[in-house]
């Protein structure tokens, strides 16, 4: 969610856009790619990853990166969507490279942040896609969000 004084926002495809609208570059740095069908493809992989893979964000919470991880294995519905994530990923990541464009975008946090849901859970993920997911993780930005202090964990 995104606070700015009484003005609140949820959603994270409609916080992208308010801040790319907000803060726009040169002046802050870009959330998403200048190029116009590079631009397109971050929020396909965006809207794709919040539509598509549920069974994953059900089972591999957050939770289960930042605080414990997931007690047991995924089921049949977490695999499918999990071989889903590995195969489309592997064709969106171009080879030998950490990025999915040639500047860093909020889809590669948004990617890597799935992927991690698999890799903090210990999922078997392909060398290329685990070198894409901590290579995002350890970008300032993304390190500022993951060592954020949290409160204790609550489950609801």
């Amino acid at each position: 969610m995104l606070e700015q004084g009484a003005f609140r926002l949820s959603e994270s495809s409609a916080i992208v856009e308010y801040l790319e609208e907000a803060y726009p570059a040169p002046a802050h740095p870009a959330l998403l790619p200048s190029a116009r069908q590079d631009r397109a493809r971050a929020r396909q992989i965006m809207a794709w990853i919040r539509s598509d893979l549920m069974p994953i964000r059900e089972e591999r919470p957050t939770s289960t990166i930042f605080y414990e991880a997931a007690r047991t294995p995924l089921s049949a519905a977490g695999q499918a969507a999990a071989y889903k994530l590995i195969a489309a990923a592997s064709i969106f990541v171009p080879d030998g490279r950490t990025s999915l464009f040639d500047d860093f975008s909020i889809a590669d946090a948004d990617l890597a942040m799935m992927l991690q849901r698999l890799i903090a859970n210990g999922e078997e993920v392909p060398s290329k896609l685990r070198a894409f997911a901590e290579a995002q993780w350890r970008r300032p930005s993304v390190r500022a969000f993951v060592n954020h202090p949290r409160p204790s964990y609550v489950a609801y």
